[in-house]
């Protein structure tokens, strides 16, 4: 009887230990896919206000594949200024998007960047990412958009799917090899960050 439950421990222990390794390299293999906000900060002036955040993004290996192939992908970045109310429902003082379109041109080898009218080319995708991945963003404001109060700041980015062509819009249902994006990074913007 001792000699097999002996076995049956050492089975189990066994058991144990390949399961948390499983766990441990599922861990990380999400870890090392997807968009993580590692900063981000509001300041406000007389009449504009500065985001500045900072992103790390990695690309699954489907998303580099098919980047790489020559279909360019869309990433959307959102913020939101929020005004809480305790008698309402919450304000949204500011909101506003950002799209960034990444692609690939097999001919010269270079992945370019796009922000709206403007475009840059880089070497390597690292690079490339580098630079999406720093946001710097100054905007106007109207006088008295921004009251000494208390708002909560949020911001995300994520690779929005709805860009992609129909066969991969098709292949991104419900695919975790083709969703990447981070989760809202929420912060206190104090009247000290806001000097109207």
């Amino acid at each position: 009887m001792t000699a097999s439950s002996t076995r049956c421990c050492r089975s189990l222990d066994w058991l144990g230990a390949l399961v948390a390794l499983w766990l441990a390299a599922a861990g990380f293999a999400v870890q090392a896919q997807g968009i993580e906000v590692r900063k981000a900060s509001f300041t406000a002036g007389e009449d504009y206000y500065v985001l500045e955040a900072q992103f790390d993004v990695a690309l699954t290996h489907t998303l580099e594949e098919v980047l790489n192939k020559g279909v360019p992908l869309y990433f959307a970045l959102e913020f939101e200024l929020i005004r809480p109310r305790w008698y309402w429902f919450n304000e949204r003082v500011i909101h506003f998007n950002q799209q960034f379109r990444l692609a690939y041109n097999a001919l010269t080898r270079q992945y370019r960047l796009g922000v709206g009218n403007l475009h840059q080319s880089f070497g390597s995708l690292d690079e490339a990412l580098e630079v999406m991945t720093r946001v710097r963003r100054r905007e106007e404001i109207e006088p008295g958009t921004i009251r000494r109060e208390t708002y909560t700041a949020g911001i995300r980015m994520r690779l929005d799917t709805s860009q992609l062509p129909k066969p991969f819009q098709l292949n991104a249902l419900g695919s975790r090899e083709w969703y990447i994006g981070s989760d809202w990074f929420r912060w206190t913007v104090t009247p000290r960050d806001i000097q109207q």
